[in-house]
């Protein structure tokens, strides 16, 4: 899923962070090269080669576009035992329900279904009562958690829970997820703490999101159309 690393890359630069190297497919370099020649990307192939880049980073999103095939499998092992600041999205969330192990200073980012799979419920049980999820999820975790969602909340140990009440039904849409990982690892990057880069970070998507919709109709609305919209979001952090 090339196209996810982009949007994640894409919002992340939009957020302010000054450097973004990624690691991808090799065959997925070229695309990035054309679609946003500001990233850094590399080809690898290997937990080994992802080393040097993992040395150098400040903070490391994991997920978007990573797969659960063998090499999605080495580098997220790889990536969880680095010791660098995490945001976890994606298919990291399902290689973490299926081994989980607590994530400190890092954020999770799961919709309704990846949560559920998390703590072992049905979807249908987190939605039922979403701040018990939340709670439970930051609780096995230990580490700050975005359940997404209408009106998203935002927990971590020992922080008061934040509900984002921006945002609207025309992102219920593909890449949205990816943006949003974007956007909370460039906030870490620039020393925010997980919470706050968590909650600060929902705050901006949802209201680029609403700020989208104004501009396009909230038919068809685009990640891009959000990613866009980031910067006119980012004072009110």
């Amino acid at each position: 899923m090339g196209g996810a690393i982009v949007l994640a890359v894409e919002a992340a630069l939009r957020t302010g962070a000054g450097k973004v190297s990624v690691a991808t497919r090799s065959e997925h370099v070229p695309v990035l090269l054309t679609r946003r020649p500001e990233c850094m990307p590399s080809g690898i192939e290997s937990a080994q080669a992802l080393g040097p880049l993992l040395a150098r980073a400040t903070v490391v999103a994991l997920g978007p576009g990573l797969g659960r095939a063998a090499w999605g499998r080495e580098l997220f092992d790889a990536v969880l035992g680095c010791g660098k600041p995490l945001v976890i999205d994606a298919d990291a969330l399902n290689l973490l329900a299926a081994a989980p192990r607590r994530v400190q200073d890092g954020v999770l980012t799961p919709h309704p279904g990846e949560a559920a799979l998390l703590l072992g419920v049905s979807t249908e049980a987190v939605q039922a009562d979403r701040p018990a999820a939340l709670a439970q999820l930051v609780a096995r975790f230990g580490c700050a958690v975005v359940l997404k969602g209408s009106h998203s909340l935002v927990g971590a140990p020992a922080n008061t829970t934040r509900t984002i009440t921006a945002g609207n039904p025309g992102m219920a849409s593909g890449g949205m997820g990816d943006a949003l990982t974007g956007i909370i690892a460039a906030l870490r990057a620039q020393g925010m703490d997980a919470f706050d880069a968590a909650w600060h970070g929902a705050a901006v998507h949802a209201r680029a999101g609403d700020r989208a919709r104004d501009a396009v109709g909230g038919h068809g609305l685009l990640a891009s159309d959000l990613i866009a919209c980031i910067p006119g979001e980012l004072d009110r952090c």
